[in-house]
């Protein structure tokens, strides 16, 4: 939409994300993200650490349930969405304004780790639970190739270099 204000920050998650699930089962993922700006202090010769923004995050749906199965406390993260501002009121009827981001991407930052990606099954939105609503940690999806379609038994385009010729498969 136009107006919105996008952002992308890179930081650690300071807990594991928590999912919860609204009283119509829409599940909801919030998790909360520390960027701290780092700089290289000429005089001292060393890198200083700034000061740390703290930033709460959503991701909803089946997005909320791969967050929650795949992200932990202390991993660091990039993350793209858009920043909301919610008003409300405190205990003692202080009016506050909070500052969230609305996640539309987030994943690992591999510029000091590694990571594993299985495509997640589609259910046709819902989750892949055990044991329902509000307990458990999704199913690992498991597949030969990353990117193939989900019971595709069929080789993928870009895994056999030459085995389709100079005309792409599509």
């Amino acid at each position: 939409m136009a107006g919105e204000t996008v952002i992308t920050v890179v930081g650690n998650l300071t807990a594991d994300p928590e999912l919860r699930y609204t009283q119509n089962g829409l599940p909801v993922a919030n998790f909360t993200i520390a960027s701290t700006p780092r700089t290289f202090d000429r005089q001292a010769n060393e890198r200083k650490d700034g000061d740390a923004l703290f930033l709460r995050a959503s991701v909803w749906r089946e997005f909320a349930e791969h967050v929650a199965g795949s992200l932990t406390k202390g991993m660091r993260v990039i993350a793209s969405g858009r920043l909301r501002q919610r008003s409300y009121q405190d205990r003692e009827g202080q009016n506050r304004t909070a500052i969230e981001l609305e996640v539309d991407e987030i994943g690992p930052s591999l510029r000091y780790a590694t990571a594993q990606v299985t495509r997640a099954a589609s259910n046709g939105g819902g989750g892949n639970f055990q044991g329902g609503q509000g307990g458990g940690r999704p199913q690992q999806q498991v597949s030969e190739e990353p990117w193939s379609t989900p019971g595709s038994s069929s080789a993928d385009a870009w895994s056999t270099p030459g085995s389709f010729g100079d005309d792409t498969p599509f």
